[in-house]
């Protein structure tokens, strides 16, 4: 367990709402540096913004794809991710196909998440697959981190933080027993304060994210959702 210096460097401090604005994007991005997160985590419209922002800060840039719902065809995907990447991003958070998820369909998850991961590490970037755990069972959950490895993707996240429910340390053990020792996980929604995040780092998250970030180095309690 890392000590609450440290901790700083799990958590990927996170603006996703539709309505966030270039100066609530740059307030993210000054926290960010202040505090050493990990990195700002953003939707694309903002990645080039964050970039620059953060530039020789040691904070890198995130980007969500296919997000929220994850409904999107792979080709979509795909040229989304792209794009982030040449906008500055050093990290893909890709939301999974789910319906496929729900369905057993392993090789159907397995060719998106592929597609999108080959994208994503031809320019450097490392590739985080969000599986939406509120929508599935645990058999699902573990089928869709099962894909995510046979995919070569670099970690599993639990949740986008916008379908109801969010991070759990059951989910996050889960998917840390599925997924082995070497990939990472990331435990997303809901996580809002110093033990939320020690709870799942205990559970075997490597990295959190969260828009509370503030808040929990702080030891404080955040309010947002995610």
């Amino acid at each position: 367990m890392p000590n609450d210096v440290s901790l700083a460097s799990y958590i990927d401090h996170t603006l996703l709402k539709p309505e966030a604005s270039r100066e609530q994007i740059l307030t993210v991005c000054r926290e960010a540096v202040e505090y050493s997160f990990k990195s700002v985590c953003v939707n694309p419209l903002w990645a080039s913004t964050v970039r620059t922002a953060v530039k020789d800060s040691g904070v890198l840039t995130c980007s969500v794809i296919g997000f929220p719902l994850g409904a999107t065809t792979t080709e979509a995907k795909v040229f989304e991710a792209r794009g982030a990447v040449a906008d500055g991003a050093d990290e893909i958070d890709m939301v999974i196909n789910i319906a496929a998820a729900r369905a057993g369909e392993k090789d159907v998850l397995v060719e998106d998440i592929l597609a999108v991961a080959d994208a994503v590490h031809e320019h450097g970037a490392i590739l985080k697959v969000i599986i939406e755990t509120s929508l599935l069972t645990d058999e699902q959950k573990v089928l869709a981190c099962e894909a995510a490895v046979q995919a070569g993707a670099d970690f599993v996240k639990t949740s986008t933080g916008f379908n109801g429910g969010g991070a759990t340390v059951e989910d996050v053990a889960l998917m840390r027993k599925t997924v082995g020792p070497d990939l990472g996980v990331k435990a997303s929604g809901g996580v809002r304060s110093l033990e939320d995040a020690r709870a799942m780092i205990d559970a075997g998250a490597t990295r959190i994210g969260a828009s509370s970030g503030v808040a929990i180095v702080k030891g404080e309690q955040g309010a947002s959702g995610y």
